[in-house]
């Protein structure tokens, strides 16, 4: 990957947080690291303002040079040139070859049902996470501590995924909760919203997929495919439901009968490229329905259809206006991938849907999915930018993180809220 040789001016369902600290893990986590899920009790205070200054710096949206960042307290106040900026701060870092961008945003997480340490996913470069798939806790941290939006548990057909393949029964504090009508479809969605959640997630998983890690035994077995699906007007009620709270609805579907549903219904987001091949005529629909797809590869690289579908979707994004596109997710808590930034995400992400030719905006691009496009796609903007009024939430690398995706996993500035919380440029 090569940058752009032109230089761009200026221009109430809480449930207690004690309940994650002792959730049991599973066979997703990493093996002999500690698993306790850790939220900063004390985070430093973010200082009167901060002028930031490096070779490089992507505001979320473009790549500037010769740029410097001016926070105050938590928020971005500004960016501009060096020089314009250069008296507005007494507190300066030159990072010198460095490249500053946001602190990315992951939107496919389990971290509290897999008690991932907190502190780490931070540490490496991931200031917001959205988790999808677990108990349902209110908007917490972004102030010193990752900002962890929650889904709550996936809604699901009795006996359907995920509970038939990690248990633990129904309920707003596990990982799914049951729903056998409409009618109780709609006031599960008007408690998963009053609870805090971010999204509504739904389960049309039937099971079956070669090399999808739900068909990997957790303890419960893997029962017989076809796995139950719940009704197209169930699904329907939760998709109008949401909408009528102005929430979103993501949903984990495999293989074609999901698909089917989802789309008839009106899903707004598929939280996985699906793991078998998709039916092109399905993957044409969803783009027209403007779908986003969080892309989750690296974590589903064993499944036979995952480059397959990328690569069409991309194909079909590429020709059409409706705002279908591609957000980053890696799936932070599957032991398989990074507990912060994923390089390997991107990696794939860029060469999958570059159509075989990269060059630089397609790069921007993937960059974007995982900072701006990602915050749109919250809801939070100017969140997962550098514009002003948005979150002081900063990472930067030295050298240039555009060529070199794999430095972004381990961040030399990492500051959530104004507040520094990695700094190896001070050694």
């Amino acid at each position: 990957m090569k940058s752009s040789k032109q230089r761009v001016n200026l221009i109430s369902f809480a449930v207690m947080a004690a309940l994650s600290q002792s959730m049991a893990v599973n066979a997703y986590a990493h093996g002999g690291e500690d698993h306790t899920t850790v939220i900063s009790s004390e985070a430093p205070k973010a200082p009167a303002c901060q002028l930031l200054m490096a070779d490089r710096v992507f505001d979320g949206e473009q790549l500037l040079t010769g740029a410097a960042v001016l926070i105050k307290k938590e928020k971005v106040a500004k960016v501009g040139s060096r020089h314009d900026l250069r008296k507005s701060c007494p507190n300066k870092i030159d990072l010198g070859d460095a490249t500053i961008l946001p602190g990315f945003i992951e939107s496919h997480a389990h971290m509290i049902y897999q008690s991932v340490n907190q502190d780490v996913v931070l540490k490496h470069g991931i200031t917001t996470v959205r988790d999808v798939g677990g108990p349902l806790l209110p908007p917490t941290g972004g102030q010193g501590t990752v900002r962890l939006l929650s889904a709550g548990p996936i809604i699901q057909a009795p006996d359907g995924y995920p509970l038939n393949i990690f248990g633990g029964g129904s309920g707003y504090d596990k990982i799914g909760i049951n729903v056998s009508t409409p009618k109780e479809a709609q006031k599960i969605v008007r408690n998963l919203a009053d609870g805090g959640a971010a999204v509504i997630k739904v389960g049309l998983e039937t099971g079956g997929e070669a090399g999808a890690p739900w068909m990997m035994d957790h303890g419960q077995g893997i029962p017989a495919a076809p796995w139950p699906l719940m009704s197209l007007d169930t699904l329907t009620a939760i998709v109008t439901e949401a909408h009528a709270l102005n929430k979103k609805v993501t949903a984990h579907i495999g293989e074609n009968e999901g698909a089917k549903l989802a789309l008839a219904a009106g899903v707004d987001e598929w939280a996985h490229v699906p793991c078998a091949a998709i039916d092109d005529d399905l993957l044409q629909q969803a783009v027209d329905q403007g779908v986003k797809v969080v892309s989750t590869i690296d974590t589903l690289a064993s499944c036979s259809g995952i480059y397959a579908n990328t690569m069409s979707l991309a194909a079909k994004m590429r020709e059409s206006k409706s705002g279908s596109e591609f957000i980053y997710g890696s799936e932070i808590a599957h032991d398989n991938v990074p507990w912060g930034i994923n390089g390997e995400e991107l990696h794939l992400m860029l060469h999958l849907t570059s159509g075989g030719t990269i060059d630089f905006p397609k790069v921007v691009e993937v960059i974007k999915s995982a900072t701006s496009t990602a915050g749109k796609n919250l809801g939070l903007e100017p969140l997962g930018t550098l514009t002003a009024d948005a979150p002081a939430d900063v990472i930067a690398v030295r050298g240039n993180a555009f060529e070199r995706f794999k430095i972004l996993e381990y961040p030399d500035l990492v500051i959530s809220g104004g507040r520094t919380i990695v700094n190896n440029f001070a050694k």
